[in-house]
């Protein structure tokens, strides 16, 4: 009699259950989902927190579908990302007129004037914004490496966009702008410069009575941390991307404890961006030096100060 050894086939493990709510946005979804509906984010990637506080930013999945009014917009690529916006007869999208990769015949783009047209000019912002108008699609890229986010903004609230990171927002969603009132002065002979490590200007978006979507681009890898009322955080000027509006920032300035002078020499010397909770913020992983020229510095803005 042949032998035989009896076998059974090895047992597959369940997939894990997707969670049901946004770990980015807090959006709540019947779990079924791949990608998160408002801002496009993996639903079944769990949040993971360092020790020091911060999250890296849920990934998207290349063709991840985001719903606003009845219009829809896909992330497409992982390298240089897209937004591919479908937008039906009733809804808008408005943008700076550099992000406009290609639309559809139908779709009606207009400008869109500013207000404080000279000041923006003379602070090197656009002067105006362009418009989309469905029915049609449109599709827009930054043209540079990095991560397209989906910023979901509801009614009462608002975002503050560090400039030049700002990419395109339903036309449910109110655009000002603001001084940011960070900045030093350095004197070399009898001449005097004016730095803005933060850049003189930042782009603010407020949701009134209906949701609104903000879409901005983040150089290198975001991470995203929630300050509690009064915590702060000292950040490199120029790799802030975002920031809730309710939280609070200045200039912070570190020296030697030999340094004689408060604000001592270039090489003496590291400025910051002291922000101050309540409120999340975020910062990019690729960023440019901070503007500093090396020359004694003769005023600042509010600045607090620590010696190492």
């Amino acid at each position: 009699m042949t032998g035989y050894t009896s076998t059974t086939s090895p047992t597959v493990p369940a997939p894990s259950p997707r969670s049901n709510t946004c770990a980015w946005c807090g959006t709540v979804t019947d779990g079924t989902a791949l990608s998160c509906p408002s801002c496009g984010a993996s639903m079944d990637v769990h949040s993971t927190i360092t020790q020091s506080g911060w999250t890296e930013v849920p990934g998207r999945r290349d063709m991840a579908r985001i719903q606003f009014g009845k219009s829809s917009a896909q992330i497409e690529g992982t390298y240089v990302p897209v937004i591919d916006v479908d937008l039906a007869a009733q809804d808008s999208v408005y943008f700076p007129h550099h992000v406009l990769l290609w639309k559809e015949p139908q779709t009606k783009v207009t400008t869109l004037p500013l207000k404080g047209a000279w000041k923006r000019m003379m602070a090197g912002m656009p002067v105006i914004m362009t418009q989309a108008q469905g029915p049609g699609r449109v599709a827009f890229s930054r043209d540079a490496p990095g991560e397209m986010m989906a910023l979901p903004i509801q009614p009462g609230h608002s975002v503050d966009v560090r400039e030049h990171i700002f990419v395109l927002a339903s036309g449910t969603v109110m655009y000002d702008w603001f001084q940011t009132n960070v900045w030093f002065t350095t004197k070399s002979g009898d001449e005097s410069e004016t730095h803005y490590p933060l850049g003189m200007y930042m782009d603010r978006f407020h949701a009134q009575k209906d949701p609104g979507l903000v879409f901005v681009h983040g150089a290198g890898n975001v991470f995203v941390r929630t300050l509690g009322p009064g915590e702060t955080i000292l950040v490199k000027p120029t790799a802030i991307l975002f920031k809730d509006s309710s939280v609070q920032m200045q200039l912070h300035m570190e020296t030697p404890k030999s340094t004689f002078s408060l604000f001592g020499f270039w090489a003496l010397r590291y400025l910051w961006l002291r922000l101050t909770g309540p409120g999340r913020v975020a910062v990019q992983s690729a960023f440019e030096p901070v503007e500093d020229d090396g020359q004694s510095i003769t005023s600042t803005s509010p600045i607090t100060h620590s010696k190492w």
